[in-house]
């Protein structure tokens, strides 16, 4: 039976990370040979400026305000030169500048991001011969609009071996590249995978990451989301920096066969059983293809009416025990007790895989998030972006998918 799209297993929408430094930001300036630190506080005029010890000093250099993104960042060597500038942000990247004659002055001229924490690292030399460096940070006042992702998997889980890394955002993504060059998955042992975009059920934008062929058993896989300050296009912008970890279970693998009537479940390349089932009935036939396990819950209510089904098809089931959910439009694999004298033989559903009380028992006991069940021999194959339908897309049409060619 298809129902009512659940829930995906756990909610993680990440509020607008925090850039403002916890304490005061102490902006100390070294120099060899015993010159004094520069507090980095402002001096007014160009005496001001050149005024004093030979010293790096940054401007913006207060650390209690948000900096205005209108601002230019200047780094001065005051009585020496500049050798390197570096002005970042994780989100963001870094800035580009132009440099003085002599290089006593460095100027930026890419403009700051919003909500965002810069680091400066400056180095150079007094015209005394000694070295001058300098580190410092600052951060710029929030956007007026900002996005966030709704990701998945969560942190510290372990999932199955079809689980892809999935990001859903909050606001419309117009420049999905810029958007796309600040995520980054990694995997050990390492695999060949790629980003593609797509549109969620819901209608909004989406990105999934999976490799070309399933995750090896035991790879540590991490996420990083270094969003923050990134211009996802009109003005909007991120604010999420994030390193998500989880590990890969077992291959615990599912096969559906709709003419033969049953499923087949192997945990590393090892069949355990091979199950009698009942798959949709005509005109309710069940997705084909591979889904992926979304959720499990040991009972829930089925009610045909919330996925549209009604008059002579109408159902109404309380206690339907032992439930993987595999796609939000409703598939389910279930106990299924009133179709007892169809498992192995007909299929009968309308449109969930249903086995008898006991194999659904022992079956939800085998299976875990991501987890693949690939149903052969139906038709309508599943969506890419009902559930997990990643699995469904060839390679080359999957890599199409990514903003960044």
């Amino acid at each position: 039976m298809r129902q009512r799209p659940m829930a995906r297993p756990v909610r993680r929408i990440v509020g607008p990370l925090a850039l403002v430094a916890s304490a005061a930001l102490v902006l100390a300036a070294c120099t060899s040979g015993g010159g004094k630190v520069d507090s980095g506080s402002k001096a007014s005029g160009s005496e001001g400026k050149n005024a004093g010890p030979p010293a790096i000093v940054v401007e913006p250099a207060d650390a209690n305000a948000k900096v205005s993104v209108g601002r230019k960042v200047t780094i001065r060597a005051r009585g020496g030169s500049l050798s390197s500038v570096e002005v970042s942000s994780p989100g963001p990247g870094v800035l580009s500048g132009t440099w003085s004659k002599g290089k006593s002055v460095w100027t930026s001229t890419t403009p700051l991001a919003p909500g965002a924490t810069y680091t400066v690292t400056a180095n150079g030399k007094a015209s005394g011969g000694s070295a001058l460096n300098k580190t410092a940070s600052f951060s710029t006042e929030a956007a007026k609009s900002t996005f966030v992702g709704e990701y998945y998997p969560d942190k510290g889980t372990k999932v199955g071996v079809a689980m892809p890394v999935s990001i859903t955002f909050n606001k419309p993504i117009s420049d999905k590249a810029a958007v796309e060059r600040k995520l980054k998955v990694t995997a050990s042992p390492a695999v060949e995978g790629a980003w593609s975009w797509m549109k969620d059920r819901n209608g909004k934008d989406r990105i999934d990451y999976r490799p070309q062929k399933y995750w090896k058993s035991g790879t540590a896989v991490t996420l990083r989301m270094d969003l923050a300050g990134v211009d996802a296009g009109g003005g909007v912008y991120g604010t999420q920096q994030r390193v998500v970890n989880f590990t890969i279970g077992d291959a615990v693998t599912s096969t559906v066969d709709v003419n033969r009537k049953t499923m087949t479940v192997a945990r590393n390349g090892r069949t355990l059983r091979t199950l009698k089932v009942s798959s949709g009935k005509k005109g309710f036939e069940t997705w084909n293809g591979t889904m992926v396990v979304l959720s499990k819950v040991p009972t829930i209510r089925m009610n045909s009416r919330t996925v549209g089904i009604f008059g002579a098809e109408a159902y109404n089931l309380g206690s339907v025990k032992w439930d993987i959910q595999l796609t939000p439009s409703g598939t389910y694999v279930h106990a299924a007790p009133w179709n007892a004298g169809k498992f192995g033989v007909v299929n009968g559903s309308h449109g969930c895989i249903g086995m008898s009380t006991g194999d659904a028992k022992w079956f939800f006991g085998q299976v875990n998030l991501g987890d693949p069940v690939t149903v052969v021999d139906s038709v309508d194959t599943v969506a890419v972006n009902n559930g997990y339908g990643d699995w469904n897309v060839d390679w080359a049409t999957w890599k199409k998918g990514s903003a960044l060619g």
